[in-house]
C-alpha cells in the first residue's frame, strides 16, 4: 500500500491534543481523517463519554469521520474478577517489611494499545493472528505537542503496520519537515475559539497516577466517581482478586494514592510541586514541561507520574 492509499487514522485519546487534531481534520486545516479510534478501558468519567459523544454528534459525523471504539475489557472489573485475566495497574505498595514501591504498569499495553492494535488490524483486513503482508499500514496521527515533543521518542513504527505521524510537530503530506508548532496552549486556545473549551482529561476514574488536583476534583464535583475510587482502592489492599485467589496476596498493602494510605485519608488537599508549576504556567501563559498537572492517559503517551 503506498503513502497516498494507505489509511489515515486518530489515536484519539479524547484529551487536549487528539480532540484538537479531529477538529482540525474535519475543518479541513489538516488532511481529512478516514477513521478515530478511541481506546475505551471501560472506566472513564461520564464527562469523557459525554465528550465522545458530542464530538461525534458536532464534529465527526458532519465531517464524515467514523469514530470506532475499541476494548479488551473491563479494567476496573477484571481487577475485582477473581476469574478474570487482568493487567496490573501502578499500584503504590507498602511491603511487609515496610519498604516502597510500585507494581509494573501493564495496564496502557493490555486495554489500550492492544485494543487499538486489534482494530487496526480489522481495518487493514487482516484481524489477528493473521501475518498483515510487508508494505500494508495505517497512518496513525498522536496528539504529541511541541512543547512534549521528547515523548513521541521511541513512537515511530512501533509495529511495521503503524506508522505513526505527529501533525502538532509536523504537517502529514508537507514538503519536508514543516512544523506546524503547537504546543498544548494554543491546542487550548483553539478549542475554546471552536467551543470545546471544557475538553477533559482522559484517564480511568481510579488510575494510581491521577494529581492531587484531580482526586480533588473528583471528591468535590463528581462524588459518584470519587466514591467508585474509594472502593476499589479497599478491595485492591491486598492484591488483585486473581492473585488472592491463586494463593498469591501482596507481601503488604497496595494503594491508588502514592502516599500508600487509603484513598479516603489519603493528604489530596496538599498543593503539589506540580500544581503550582501548572498554577504558574497559567500565569504566565507558558508551559512548566513536566512540572505540570498530570494531562490525562492517552493509548501512546501514558504521562506516568509527572506532577510531583
Amino acid at each position: 500500500m503506498s503513502d497516498a492509499t494507505a489509511p489515515r487514522i486518530l489515536s484519539l485519546g479524547a484529551g487536549v491534543q487528539s480532540t484538537t487534531l479531529l477538529l482540525l481534520s474535519a475543518e479541513g486545516r489538516l488532511p481529512r481523517l478516514d477513521a478515530a479510534i478511541f481506546a475505551d478501558t471501560r472506566w472513564e468519567s461520564q464527562e469523557v463519554y459525554d465528550h465522545l459523544d458530542r464530538l461525534e454528534r458536532e464534529v465527526a459525523v458532519p465531517a464524515g469521520i467514523p469514530i470506532l471504539r475499541a476494548s479488551t475489557g473491563d479494567i476496573r472489573q477484571d481487577a475485582l474478577d477473581p476469574a478474570a485475566r487482568y493487567a496490573q495497574m501502578p499500584l503504590y505498595v507498602r511491603g511487609t517489611g515496610g519498604g516502597e514501591g510500585m507494581l509494573r504498569r501493564a495496564c496502557t499495553a493490555e486495554y489500550k494499545l492492544k485494543a487499538l492494535k486489534q482494530l487496526v488490524r480489522e481495518i487493514l483486513g487482516y484481524p489477528y493472528p493473521q501475518r498483515i503482508p510487508a508494505g500494508l499500514y495505517v497512518e496513525q496521527w498522536i496528539g504529541i505537542s511541541l512543547d512534549e515533543a521528547s515523548r513521541a521518542v521511541g513512537l515511530v513504527n512501533e509495529v511495521s503496520y503503524m506508522r505513526s505521524e505527529f501533525p502538532l510537530l509536523f504537517l502529514p503530506g508537507g514538503a519536508g519537515p514543516t512544523h506546524l508548532g503547537w504546543t498544548r496552549k494554543d491546542c487550548e486556545r483553539y478549542l475554546e475559539s471552536q467551543g470545546f473549551g471544557s475538553t477533559p482529561k482522559s484517564a480511568c476514574i481510579g488510575c494510581p497516577y491521577t494529581s492531587n488536583a484531580r482526586w480533588r476534583r473528583m471528591r468535590d464535583e463528581r462524588p459518584a466517581d470519587w466514591a467508585e475510587a474509594v472502593a476499589f482502592d479497599e478491595r485492591i489492599r491486598n492484591g488483585y482478586a486473581r492473585s488472592i485467589a491463586s494463593g498469591k496476596p501482596l507481601h503488604g498493602e497496595a494503594f491508588l494514592h502514592r502516599s500508600r494510605v487509603p484513598l479516603a485519608q489519603a493528604p489530596i488537599d496538599r498543593v503539589t510541586r506540580g500544581e503550582w508549576a501548572a498554577r504558574q504556567s497559567d500565569l504566565f501563559d507558558e508551559l512548566a514541561d513536566e512540572e505540570q498537572e498530570e494531562r490525562g492517559c492517552s493509548p501512546w503517551a501514558c504521562r506516568g507520574e509527572d506532577d510531583g
